[in-house]
């Protein structure tokens, strides 16, 4: 069971940052760890922590796993097939219980890097102190404000997960948000804080407040915000580019329309970023578009998590494939929804076969065919370096961070603020990127029903749709086919469930001197 929180962060900026980071670490210091007191005082230091926070990114309970999949798998986007395995299957049924351990993955997990950053904040004042080069003393904050950043993304996580949507009948109410739960805030690392859960207001503004911090820090100085010299597309270190993508996408979910516009214009108009399509990516040989998925790379990946053949977190595309179990047929848990595959022109929008195959062989059988051909979700395929060289299947970089959500952000902000042709233009700019047509953004529910078809077809099985239809008030129903199992495919949610919000982990209700009280999903 994972442990409570403080036991989290107390354990995690010491012990498990020093095992993440350097393989020369553990070949020097097997079973051990560097005692706290002596775990931070240099420049070398600070720099290895650096590395352990992203390194504890990794983590197939985040970006790679848990915190991408099991929003989407608990939607619409998918349906189970007949020969499920039933993993995420209480997600999946919504049956969720404060026990469930891929909830409280999730949790854990956000919390043990926010464990880390704490740490490193806490510590880094003494090691700047020390120190008299002045590069060292720069990159110290650059490493400071990416731990600050970093810390405002897990907590933004957290929120979009566990807390209700922001109030606001079209745009954000903060005098009611100040009436309702948040998470529990942790900002230091040996100093103890109450554990109790913040205002969903407070929740956020501390969000804001990091990201501010990080952008003064990554800022070089220049007084145009679109250009900043640490900002470089496929990086794999937080910039001031990927503040300002950070700051959007919060701003989207506090319906600060203004705000949201504001941030994603300054990435959008960064010369540093491109909309990827059917150019060529000189370095793969591939289309710019494919390469973002069969390679991991491209020129509008703001911000990717660093993986090598051997060193990486979860496998995103097992669920949806498993090839490896025989490496003939493809045996997938489940399969992309018919209403997902019905929104793409199949003969030229480029993301239908960067994320989909047709009539592919797979496994499924149960009284049917051995092999039936289903649809497929290949968007996870993997990395086809790691499968070409070391026959590693279904692990890709993530990318929390493109340039294509920046415009899906700055229409829907439009969209809200009664700018339709605005927001039209710049779904346009991005489905004409992807080889489809232009996009006309009406007005009501049709224009938002616009919105949502876009953000499905471009940011499929990222982790977006469950918080997108929680924020929006929709709900949503599941049709079976001849292919999918038959429980859990005819679900019928309506926008009011409470299991849109996920329940606390019980663990950490019941830990000793904890106050936090649970959603209204921990009483079901």
């Amino acid at each position: 069971m994972m442990n409570n929180i403080s036991n989290i962060i107390k354990t995690a900026a010491v012990s498990a940052i020093i095992a993440m980071t350097a393989t020369s670490c553990l070949e020097k210091y097997p079973g051990s760890y560097i005692p706290e007191e002596d775990s931070m005082k240099t420049f070398t230091d600070a720099e290895q922590h650096n590395i352990g926070i992203y390194a504890s990114l990794k983590s197939g309970s985040l970006y790679s796993g848990n915190l991408t999949l099991l929003p989407d798998i608990q939607s619409d986007l998918v349906m189970a097939t007949l020969t499920n395995s039933n993993p995420f299957d209480g997600i999946w049924d919504w049956d969720i219980r404060p026990t469930d351990s891929n909830i409280e993955a999730v949790y854990g997990s956000l919390y043990a890097v926010i464990g880390n950053c704490n740490f490193f904040l806490e510590k880094v004042g003494d090691v700047m102190a020390a120190e008299t080069d002045e590069d060292k003393l720069e990159a110290l904050d650059t490493y400071t404000g990416e731990a600050y950043a970093i810390r405002a993304l897990c907590y933004s996580e957290l929120i979009k997960c566990f807390c209700e949507a922001y109030p606001g009948d079209g745009k954000g109410d903060d005098e009611a948000a100040k009436s309702m739960l948040g998470v529990v805030l942790r900002t230091k690392y040996s100093e103890p804080e109450p554990v109790r859960r913040a205002t969903l207001y407070d929740s956020y503004q501390l969000v804001l407040d990091d990201l501010d911090r990080a952008a003064e820090l990554l800022d070089d100085g220049d007084d145009d915000p679109t250009v900043n010299e640490g900002d470089q597309s496929d990086n794999y270190y937080i910039s001031l580019a990927a503040v300002y993508a950070i700051r959007a996408r919060v701003a989207l979910y506090m319906k600060n329309w203004d705000d949201a516009i504001k941030y994603s214009t300054y990435v959008i108009d960064n010369s540093a970023f491109e909309l990827s399509g059917t150019n060529v990516n000189q370095t793969y040989s591939a289309y710019a578009f494919d390469a973002l998925w069969y390679y991991d790379s491209g020129t509008e990946v703001i911000w990717r998590i660093g993986f090598t053949a051997t060193s990486y977190g979860g496998a995103l595309g097992s669920v949806f494939l498993q090839y490896t179990k025989d490496m003939t047929y493809f045996y997938p848990d489940y399969v992309p929804s018919e209403w997902v595959l019905n929104l793409y022109n199949a003969n030229r929008d480029i993301r239908y076969q960067a994320y989909f195959a047709d009539e592919s062989i797979t496994g499924i059988a149960n009284g049917y065919s051995y092999e039936i051909p289903v649809p497929l979700c290949t968007k996870y395929f993997g990395n086809r370096e790691f499968t070409q060289y070391y026959q590693l299947y279904h692990v890709n970089m993530p990318k929390p961070l493109r340039l294509a959500e920046q415009y899906l952000i700055r229409a829907e902000a439009h969209y809200w603020k009664g700018d339709t042709g605005l927001a039209s233009q710049d779904l346009t700019t991005l489905s004409q990127s992807r080889g489809a047509g232009s996009v006309s953004v009406g007005s009501g529910e049709a224009g938002l029903q616009t919105i949502s078809d876009e953000r499905v077809k471009e940011l499929y099985m990222e982790g977006f749709r469950l918080n997108d239809l929680k924020r929006w008030g929709w709900g949503f129903e599941r049709t079976p086919n001849s292919y999918s199992q038959e429980e859990g495919n005819d679900l019928e949610v309506d926008a009011d469930n409470p299991l849109f919000v996920w329940p606390i982990p019980q663990n950490d209700i019941e830990a000793p001197g904890s106050e936090i009280e649970g959603n209204e999903s921990n009483n079901r």
